[in-house]
């Protein structure tokens, strides 16, 4: 299969990468729409969780280098403050925390519009 880029993944959920850093933290945004609304109006977590996997995953291949590496999500715990609603604009933050050999330890954080809506819990370092 050949890599594709984007992945299909980020094209569903139309995430947009706008900055790279050389820390390999990367900032994404999403404009959420009525394909992602729960029956109560209000966006569905797995859909933000998307995100935010995604957003991780950028990172991790970014903090390699050049390095080729297949990249999985093993555990990813949040907590949601907020309600995210339809036209509202996510973007998320994902940065490497601890770069090790085989495993990585990440921080992301997503917002609308400037207020936090989602932390992570992050394992101890």
């Amino acid at each position: 299969m050949a890599l594709q880029i984007p992945p299909n993944c980020d094209l569903t959920l139309g995430l947009t990468c706008v900055e790279k850093r050389a820390d390999a933290t990367t900032v994404w945004r999403m404009r959420v729409d009525e394909r992602f609304l729960n029956p109560a109006g209000i966006v569905q977590g797995g859909f933000i969780s998307a995100m935010m996997d995604s957003a991780m995953g950028a990172s991790a291949v970014l903090s390699v280098k050049d390095r080729k590496v297949y990249v999985a999500n093993t555990e990813m715990k949040s907590s949601f403050l907020r309600p995210v609603r339809n036209g509202d604009v996510l973007t998320c933050t994902a940065s490497v925390l601890s770069p090790a050999t085989s495993w990585r330890f990440f921080r992301r954080e997503y917002s609308t519009t400037g207020e936090t809506s989602c932390r992570p819990r992050v394992p101890p370092t």
